[in-house]
């Protein structure tokens, strides 16, 4: 057995690599079906609602976008066809598509709640559901308390439950939604309970921020079981007490500088 000159560690480790298969590293996958468009949309409509476009500026054009995005024209304009219909955009013949006036905008639509919640400017955002829950909660939960039935107190009470129980930060602020779209739909007036779906983005990223920042869950815990109590005892006034103490309690905890 002949006997070659041994070699240096480096050499080793250099002989070895070259063995290994080349792994040639793979980019990002691209959007394809008919999730493109909508991806574009959300992309767009993300960048019109945070600023980058302000009300009456001209967007690129077609061409332009599907440079940027690698994407179909088709595409592109399919995206934008969704952006009006969301009231974001108008367009016109040689103008090309215009960002609307913001009192335009519908911020009921779920998407634009959810762009508007990742917009910079979080604590008008947060404010903004704050005073839309002062109107909406308190009288609809009075109502609740009057008109549930068996079946819809068991649906409040499980999201409850399920609020005490979660384990991570998702869990628990899917549940406290769902504990408080039931409640609208409990109050047994059709209209709050399209407005509740609507809605719902924009109570799941309050949540998200106020689970997170909140120093006692114990207490948002106890808040909302006394809620729950109100509605399962049919005390309207008291339900709706319950729930000013709640909103009052996520007042105190946006005031506070984020952690």
């Amino acid at each position: 057995m002949r006997k070659g000159k041994s070699k240096t560690p480096k050499e080793a480790a250099a002989a070895a690599a070259a063995l290994l298969p080349v792994v040639r590293r793979r980019q990002p996958p691209r959007a394809t079906g008919t999730s493109v468009h909508a991806s574009l949309a959300s992309e767009i409509g993300l960048r019109i609602v945070r600023g980058d476009y302000p009300p009456g500026t001209i967007l690129p054009n077609e061409q332009k976008w599907s440079e940027t995005f690698e994407a179909s024209r088709s595409a592109v304009r399919e995206a934008i066809k969704m952006l009006m219909g969301k009231s974001l955009l108008s367009s016109r013949p040689k103008i090309g598509s215009r960002v609307e006036p913001r009192e335009r905008w519908n911020l009921l639509d779920r998407d634009v709640l959810a762009w508007y919640a990742l917009s910079p400017d979080r604590e008008t955002f947060l404010r903004t559901v704050q005073e839309f829950r002062y109107i909406i909660e308190p009288e609809a939960t009075a109502l609740a308390a009057k008109r549930r039935s068996p079946e819809q107190m068991a649906e409040i009470s499980l999201a409850l439950h399920e609020m005490g129980t979660a384990t991570s930060l998702p869990e628990r602020t899917a549940a406290d939604t769902r504990f408080h779209l039931a409640i609208l739909r409990a109050s047994g007036n059709d209209l709050l309970v399209p407005l509740g779906v609507l809605i719902e983005s924009a109570l799941s990223h309050l949540f998200v921020y106020v689970t997170r920042e909140a120093n006692d869950l114990r207490h948002a815990q106890e808040l909302h079981a006394n809620i729950d109590r109100a509605i399962r005892l049919q005390r309207p006034d008291a339900a709706r007490n319950a729930v000013k103490k709640l909103l009052a309690n996520t007042d105190e905890i946006i005031g506070r500088p984020a952690r």
